[in-house]
């Protein structure tokens, strides 16, 4: 048995997916190619699928009109090592979308993505539950996380 995550897409499918393996190491679009007969989705041609990977995780897309808007009930969450991997992340991802409180953002196509650093979690299940509070309200006050701004509120 193989698991993939299956995402729909409206419109503009194949540049969202551009983008999102240009970003990501390891990614890469599998296959992508429009249907050749009439679906419930549209005529001839309308319809697309796509297969692709994202880092070590499997992907089917589809690309036929509007149904249900993507919402937070599912997101990508990328776990950065530096400040300048979550930098790069964020502008390429939320260009042309929105920022939200604690790491998360809408792409453009309004995916959402979460871009935290892998420090987070460590910081967090620290055992000195003082410091993980510290840690938990200064990444609540954020919008893009800021590795030194954890790590201050770490050290108190």
């Amino acid at each position: 048995m193989k698991v993939a995550q299956h995402l729909w897409f409206e419109k503009d499918m194949e540049s969202a997916l551009r983008l999102y393996t240009s970003l990501i190491p390891g990614s890469r679009i599998e296959s992508m190619k429009a249907l050749p007969t009439e679906t419930p989705g549209g005529p001839a041609g309308s319809v697309k699928v796509a297969s692709f990977t994202l880092g070590d995780q499997r992907y089917q897309g589809l690309e036929a009109g509007p149904l249900d808007a993507f919402n937070h009930s599912f997101s990508i969450m990328l776990e950065c090592e530096t400040q300048a991997e979550i930098d790069r992340l964020w502008s390429a991802l939320g260009e042309g979308g929105t920022t939200e409180q604690c790491g998360w953002l809408r792409d453009r196509w309004g995916l959402s993505w979460q871009i935290l650093p892998r420090r987070l979690g460590e910081l967090i299940n620290d055992p000195d539950t003082a410091r993980a509070q510290r840690v938990m309200e200064a990444m609540l006050q954020m919008v893009k996380l800021d590795i030194a701004g954890l790590e201050a509120a770490a050290r108190g």
